[in-house]
């Protein structure tokens, strides 16, 4: 039986309550004095504790797809080679791949709004770990800024890691511009698990050094600008402006930091989870921003619960353009390419919510896609796709100019 069979999670709370029961039952014979009893109302307390235990973590499981079989919960399971796969245009695609990308609808606009971008404030600097990193030395490895971005239009503020790749230290590369991609976690998530728990900058790094990569500045972020609220990267009537964060702010205040192109054209961005979804919305309501897009195990429809609070101030209007799937069906498609990737099985609904979505797409939207055959909603299955995703992104975006 699978881990996320409900025949196991049944059995195991059954075990559960037979060990509780069972407890009960003989402690009173547990009661007497001397080692033996001593040692027998420890055993039945372990016992007690460890199939709660078990049967608490199997239901959780199940719920949040951390985990999607019982050789990946132990470290093993499918290690085979990603591949990404793309969705072949139909004839009436391919004819309007010309269409004007501002077609999309939905959502605020794009850069020529809001007031003079601040330019991050420097919070420290961190080493590149992995990838093949030579050493400390920025032009061999790279250099992990941490940062605060304040946004000028939508007057939010969050901290990130921008990771600067290391031809942007080297001398033949002073005078160029680099692409640039916002790469974002799931909620609550932290800035730093994609330092640390993802690492995508040794990740980037070894794909720069093999080839695969271009160099690329990489804009590590959480989702939301106004923690601990959940705001599904949305404008929040009477709230925080989220979308205008990220389609507005983010990019003008790296702009005005660093040296990347300054336009769509080398822009794009990435995320897991709350993120992937974020992702899909910014690319699809922004093209002209973010033309480019990649989403692992992301969803596509915002969620709604005590984290996010009322996102929509009950506009049905609002709530069906957050639903990604209502866009393709009901505004014109917008000029972008995207990439999913995921699991096929232990990841709750995801495949079948993934194949409506690809289903749905038409040009001049393109879509590629990359599935494992199991796996659960973590930073396991998130670290297996994301060099190839990373690999498909650079492919991708205006080269450094």
């Amino acid at each position: 039986m699978g881990l996320t069979s409900h025949k196991v999670l049944a059995l195991a709370i059954l075990v559960a309550l037979s060990a509780m029961a069972g407890t009960v039952r003989i402690w009173p014979r547990l009661a007497r004095q001397g080692w033996q009893a001593v040692l027998g109302r420890i055993a039945a307390l372990l016992a007690t504790q460890l199939t709660l235990l078990v049967a608490l973590g199997l239901l959780a499981n199940n719920y949040f797809a951390f985990y999607g079989s019982w050789d990946e919960l132990l470290g093993g399971g499918d290690t085979s080679p990603v591949t990404v796969q793309s969705k072949l245009p139909t004839s009436a695609d391919l004819a309007g791949i010309g269409a004007d990308s501002r077609r999309s609808g939905g959502g605020s606009g794009g850069r020529g709004s809001g007031g003079r971008p601040i330019p991050v404030q420097p919070l420290g600097r961190e080493d590149v770990q992995g990838g093949g990193a030579v050493g400390r030395e920025p032009a061999q490895a790279g250099q992990i800024d941490a940062v605060r971005i304040t946004g000028a239009q939508s007057g939010l503020t969050t901290d990130a890691y921008v990771y600067l790749p290391p031809q942007y230290f080297q001398p033949a590369y002073a005078n160029r511009k680099f692409p640039a991609v916002v790469v974002m976690t799931g909620f609550p998530g932290d800035a730093r698990n994609l330092v640390t728990g993802l690492n995508y900058p040794g990740t980037a790094l070894g794909l720069n050094l093999s080839g695969k990569m271009q160099p690329t500045v990489l804009v590590l972020m959480r989702p939301s600008p106004a923690m601990p609220r959940d705001t599904e990267c949305e404008d929040v009537p009477g709230g925080p402006p989220s979308d205008a964060y990220f389609s507005q702010d983010v990019p003008k205040v790296i702009a005005a930091s660093y040296r990347v192109i300054p336009d769509g054209r080398g822009w794009g961005v990435m995320g897991d989870s709350t993120g992937g979804y974020c992702a899909l919305k910014l690319a699809m309501r922004h093209p002209e921003v973010f033309p480019t897009a990649v989403s692992l195990s992301g969803y596509y429809k915002a969620a709604e619960d005590d984290t996010t609070g009322d996102l929509f101030a009950g506009s049905q209007q609002l709530r069906d353009q957050a639903d990604l799937v209502w866009r393709l069906k009901n505004l014109p498609a917008p000029a972008v390419s995207v990439l999913v990737a995921g699991t096929k099985q232990g990841d709750g609904d995801y495949r079948q919510q993934t194949d409506r979505f690809v289903a749905a797409v038409q040009g001049p939207m393109t879509i590629s896609y990359s599935m494992l055959e199991a796996g659960g909603h973590n930073l396991q299955t998130w670290s297996r796709l994301m060099p190839s995703s990373l690999e498909w992104l650079s492919q991708h975006l205006a080269p450094p100019s």
